[in-house]
């Protein structure tokens, strides 16, 4: 039977997007997530310790993220993302099986390496493999959708973690996480990959990232496209580490936290799910988001009600669906062939604004209460949102 020329571009896109939703999905549900801190706490670790590992895991990262970006333009994209889960389960093996402040160390730096990795690669092989089958304007939608995966990803693990725990402790805990992580490299090697790789040679991604940087200095709104991401992905980022303390100090029950904590998790899902619809909005609207955001979020940390809460997970809905559209932005305006270098590049930016953050949070948080925080870190999304109205108004200008 032969196909039509419809029929060809709707079979590739599902093929396309089921893999996507289930590599999303599995590659966030790690039952070791909500555990791993009672982990190290229990083999003996000192609280400085386990800081110190938290902080080589976000090092790895940052010093990782722009050369893998680099390289997954120069090599195979669907090569990348099939080796980073896989170095992340031999991580998580360490962990289990020789359990000491090294072997945690060397698992972060092999976890911090398999994200790394997929950082970037993701983005730009959907974004090409769309582009190929004609259906790159529903970029916003399946991204969106990939992020709501994520999502119901760590929350199965947060709800399967305890069961799991309770029937054979931390190996059986570890041994599930593992079998995540090769399921998630076995969907990996599934996905379609038609762009024709460069030719590679012992400096190629170092080419690639020096010709991408350059992009950035001579396009204004390729540089400006970048820099929206960390402005819109970086601060709420940071404040969802602080919920469930913000949660708390509404007086509810420790028992009940967790319950508001899913709350605020299922605007965030809303917010992914509506990224399709709302790519529409354009500047204004996108200013116009972030503006709404910024309000949600400093009235509802505000009102230390349960209320409240539902306000604020509106507000991180309301990010959510901004970074995925400054996320669309950014892959409209960048040529194929760096693609993943200059996505790489938004989330380094992204990463280390998030520890900015951290750094203001603690800052503040020495003297003011949580809510009062919380408010304040609105105050960066309607800065953004300004900025955006004053480029819209410049560009409207003959």
């Amino acid at each position: 039977m032969t196909l039509s020329p419809a029929r060809v571009p709707a079979t590739g896109v599902r093929r396309l997007t089921t893999t996507l939703y289930g590599y999303s999905f599995l590659d966030d549900f790690v039952l070791l997530y909500p555990v791993y801190a009672l982990l190290f706490a229990d083999t003996g670790l000192s609280l400085w310790q386990i800081s110190s590992l938290f902080a080589l895991w976000s090092i790895t990262g940052v010093v990782l993220e722009v050369p893998s970006g680099a390289w997954a333009d120069a090599v195979s994209r669907r090569r990348l993302l099939w080796i980073g889960p896989l170095l992340t389960a031999v991580g998580f093996a360490l962990w289990v099986l020789v359990p000491s402040y090294w072997a945690f160390a060397l698992g972060f730096v092999l976890w911090g390496a398999g994200g790394a990795l997929g950082s970037g690669a993701l983005e730009a092989l959907v974004y090409d493999e769309l582009d190929h089958l004609g259906a790159a304007d529903r970029y916003a939608r399946v991204m969106g959708r990939a992020r709501a995966a994520r999502l119901l990803g760590t929350m199965a693990s947060a709800g399967l973690a305890g069961p799991a725990f309770a029937l054979g402790g931390y190996p059986v805990v570890g041994a599930a996480s593992i079998l995540a992580c090769l399921l998630t490299a076995a969907t990996a090697a599934r996905f379609p990959e038609h762009r024709v790789k460069p030719e590679t040679g012992g400096d190629s991604w170092a080419t690639t990232l020096r010709t991408g940087l350059a992009e950035v200095r001579r396009d204004r709104s390729v540089c400006g496209a970048l820099l929206l991401i960390p402005a819109v992905a970086a601060v709420w980022g940071a404040l969802d580490e602080y919920t469930p303390l913000l949660v708390r100090d509404i007086g509810v029950a420790e028992a009940t936290v967790p319950y508001l904590i899913l709350l605020i998790w299922a605007g965030v899902t809303a917010g992914s799910l509506l990224s399709g619809p709302a790519e529409r909005l354009g500047t204004t609207g996108l200013a116009a988001l972030l503006a709404g955001g910024a309000l949600a979020l400093a009235v509802g940390a505000a009102a230390r009600s349960v209320a409240g809460v539902a306000l604020v997970g509106l507000a991180f809905g309301a990010f959510q669906l901004a970074e995925v559209l400054a996320d669309v932005r950014l892959q409209h305006r960048i040529d194929e062939s760096r693609r993943a270098t200059l996505t790489s590049v938004a989330s380094l930016g992204t990463e280390l604004a998030t520890v900015a953050t951290f750094g203001v949070y603690a800052l503040l948080g020495t003297g003011a209460a949580h809510s009062t925080v919380f408010a304040v870190l609105a105050v960066p999304y309607l800065v953004t949102a300004l900025a955006l109205a004053r480029a819209r108004v410049a560009t409207a200008r003959p």
